[in-house]
């Protein structure tokens, strides 16, 4: 394991420079793009026009059949009818031209008798017999009567019409009138197209035939009837025009679907078929560079946002490049677990990719990196999901399986938000399982599947498996990449917190003074940190073994000097200077040897800076010796974590005012501010990344815990018993 330390810190190293890290993310990308490559890689196929397919071949694409289209859009067209349209005002017309020949005999009629009483009136004037006057012969009264009608009506009126209607009494022609138009009005209220006129003239005649009226003017009035009725249903051009083109406009555009069957095995491959397979790209996809350009995009884009989300990472570089690596890893393990099962489909297997632990990376990075990095590497599988398990169609996409990875990843994310123990992974699994079972059976319904109880069983089979599998193997890997990265995981911190750890106990067993003083240590040190945005836990846990070294002479350490005489009154002050400086040393040596994570064993060693053992040092000079600063000074490193120096100020200040006599608020504000005042002026912060701001609220933090753990109690007078009698 040291080795494999060994050659990650190498890596580590040389991801901080820019080349090398930029170099990995091609390293990625150009995987990614191996690993998908056959998914998108165009099919070719050696088809011939009028010969039988040896296989089922589906459509890679969505594309619109624009000739069946057409096709369709002029079949619709064609069996649009033509438009007729009744015009109705021809019936009114020719009713009134009837009605007007009907009237003009009446008039020819008046104005011949009043000529003739005008001649008889000049005979009488001149002397001559009235009698002698001759009424005008009937041609010349037709005549007459044509002078006042249309060159068309007379054209197709015969003589013989007019003469009859000129011959007939007034009264009479009135009826035969209104019988005339009844009868024309009665058929011209139908539509009359072309072929049905003469059918039309034939019922006005049927129903002129049988009236009462004199044999000459019955006549008379069927050939006017018969005249009067014409076509009155036309041909609308426009109107047809309009309805065909909303026929046409309503085919929905003819589209070969992606994934549809264009031609079946043993299919004989006709002309329309091998058209299709022209349309789709199958038969000439040498050249086609489209979906190799798509597939460069996507992995770009995924590059791009696994590299943003590491650059404006805001956490120390050793750590990035850690965290980097660990994504990496996981990044393609992932990948090759997809490609590995995504080979089953080649044996039937089509629905395989729900075996897949989908949700195995998404609990890796949440535990061992973070929640939002999780999300991403779960969208990312996602896409990498959906084009890898294509169902065996070239270009394609599986959105069901998208949409499974996506929520499967995201449950586990969800569940173990707050759950921060081992144990709970299993869990995690388990409820991983019900919602990747959840996920299938809503996407069978939405797509309206029909299935036997077999195919439910087996989806049920896979959902289970993908989730338990997913938390076996995030249970497996874990310990390795904790300790292969030095990785301090959230749920790794709630393990050491355990009393029960075999340090922890040995403290609290050798030690109980100093147990109870780290534990008070570590409330203040948590609270500290939280206010700030620093690692509380990492600061509690690293609390409870930060004086794991003074279990190699407990006796010499206040705390534990209960009703004992403290040893350091018969020691020299060099003797006792090197055995309370030992602590630290002694400490991070033995939580090395337990192989704890090197942040807990740097919270031991650091969290006394190089302070100076200022009452050792000035026994030394009271005792005349001569000695200097440094000989009295913790060996170090000074704090270089924002915890590690929250801690040290919790260390002293929870240590003196421990020394106190009932403390007032005013004493411990007044005692934290200086503590905080002597670090800053000994220079022990110099080394961490606390700024002012953030010592201030350090300084405030410690001081409301501390008013609440060391608060005033109220004094109550004691009463004085009264004797009752």
């Amino acid at each position: 394991m040291d080795k494999v330390q060994q050659q990650l810190s190498k890596i580590r190293t040389l991801l901080d420079i820019t080349f090398f890290r930029v170099l990995l993310f091609v390293l990625l990308g150009a995987i990614l793009y191996l690993t998908m490559y056959n998914n998108v890689k165009p099919e070719k196929l050696d088809l011939k026009l009028l010969t039988v397919a040896e296989r089922t071949i589906r459509s890679p694409i969505t594309i619109e059949d624009k000739i069946s289209t057409e096709k369709k859009r002029t079949e619709a067209e064609e069996q649009v009818s033509d438009v007729y349209v009744v015009k109705k005002e021809i019936a009114e017309n020719r009713a009134d031209l009837i009605t007007s020949i009907f009237n003009t005999a009446v008039e020819v009629n008046a104005e011949v008798k009043t000529y003739i009483e005008e001649l008889r009136l000049q005979a009488e004037e001149s002397g001559d017999e009235p009698e002698s006057v001759k009424e005008p012969s009937i041609e010349e009264k037709v005549n007459r009567m044509k002078d006042k009608l249309t060159e068309d009506v007379t054209k197709e009126i015969s003589d013989s019409v007019f003469a009859a209607l000129l011959n007939t009494p007034k009264e009479e022609l009135t009826i035969a009138k209104d019988l005339t138009v009844t009868a024309i009005n009665r058929v011209m209220s139908k539509k009359l197209p072309a072929a049905e006129v003469e059918n039309g003239k034939k019922r006005v005649e049927e129903e002129l035939k049988y009236t009462s009226l004199s044999n000459p003017l019955r006549n008379a009035a069927i050939d006017l009837g018969r005249y009067a009725v014409i076509q009155n249903e036309f041909f609308d051009l426009a109107a047809t025009q309009e309805l065909r083109h909303q026929a046409k406009e309503s085919v929905e555009p003819v589209k070969i679907l992606q994934g549809q069957i264009i031609v079946e095995e043993n299919q004989l491959i006709s002309t329309d078929i091998y058209r299709q397979l022209e349309l789709v790209g199958l038969l000439d996809n040498k050249h086609s560079v489209k979906p190799f350009v798509g597939l460069a995009i996507i992995i770009g884009i995924i590059l791009l946002a696994m590299y943003y989300y590491f650059h404006e990472l805001n956490i120390k570089n050793e750590t990035k490049q850690s965290y980097l690596l660990l994504f990496s890893l996981i990044f393609l393990l992932s990948i090759v677990l997809l490609k590995g099962i995504s080979f089953l489909q080649q044996f039937e297997f089509s629905e395989v990719g729900y075996f897949f632990p989908a949700a195995l990376g998404a609990m890796l990075i949440k535990i061992l990196i973070d929640e939002r990095l999780a999300v991403l590497w779960t969208i990312i599988l996602a896409i990498c999901g959906s084009i890898i398990f294509s169902e065996g169609i070239t270009g394609t996409l599986h959105i069901n399986m998208g949409i499974y990875i996506i929520c499967s990843g995201l449950a586990g994310i969800l569940f173990l938000s707050k759950q921060n123990q081992r144990t709970k992974i299993l869990q995690a699994g388990l409820f991983v399982s019900f919602i990747n079972l959840a996920v299938i059976l809503s996407l069978i319904f939405l797509n309206n599947g029909h299935y036997d109880s077999v195919e439910y069983a087996f989806y049920v089979f896979a959902a289970i498996v993908s989730g338990v599998t997913s938390a076996v193997l995030t249970i497996g890997l874990l310990p390795f990449f904790e300790a292969g990265f030095g990785i301090l995981s959230t749920m790794r911190l709630i393990e050491l917190s355990n009393p029960n750890h075999p340090l922890l106990r040995k403290i609290l067993t050798e030690a109980p003074g100093t147990y109870h003083h780290s534990v008070m240590v570590a409330n203040l040190a948590e609270s500290a940190c939280e206010a700030i945005g620093a690692n509380g836990l990492l600061a509690r846990v690293g609390c409870y073994y930060h004086d794991i070294g003074k279990t190699k002479r407990p006796q010499f350490f206040i705390e534990n000097q209960i009703n004992i005489e403290n040893p350091h009154d018969r020691l020299p002050p060099q003797t006792s200077k090197n055995i309370i400086i030992a602590h630290a040393i002694d400490g991070a040596e033995l939580l090395r040897k337990h192989k704890l994570p090197r942040e807990i064993v740097d919270i031991a060693e650091q969290h006394h800076g190089t302070t100076l053992l200022k009452f050792f040092y000035h026994k030394a000079k009271n005792n005349g010796l001569e000695v200097t600063e440094e000989e009295y000074r913790y060996p170090g490193p000074k704090a270089q974590t924002k915890e590690i120096a929250i801690i040290g100020i919790a260390d002293s200040v929870e240590a003196a005012v421990r020394s106190m006599s009932h403390p007032t608020h005013e004493q411990i504000e007044g005692l934290v501010k200086n503590i905080i005042a002597d670090r800053l002026q000994d220079g022990q912060l110099n080394e961490c990344d606390l700024t002012l701001k953030e010592l201030q609220t350090v300084a405030n933090t410690l001081c409301e815990t501390l008013k609440g753990i060391f608060h005033s109690r109220i004094e109550y007078p004691e009463m004085n018993k009264q004797k009752v009698n």
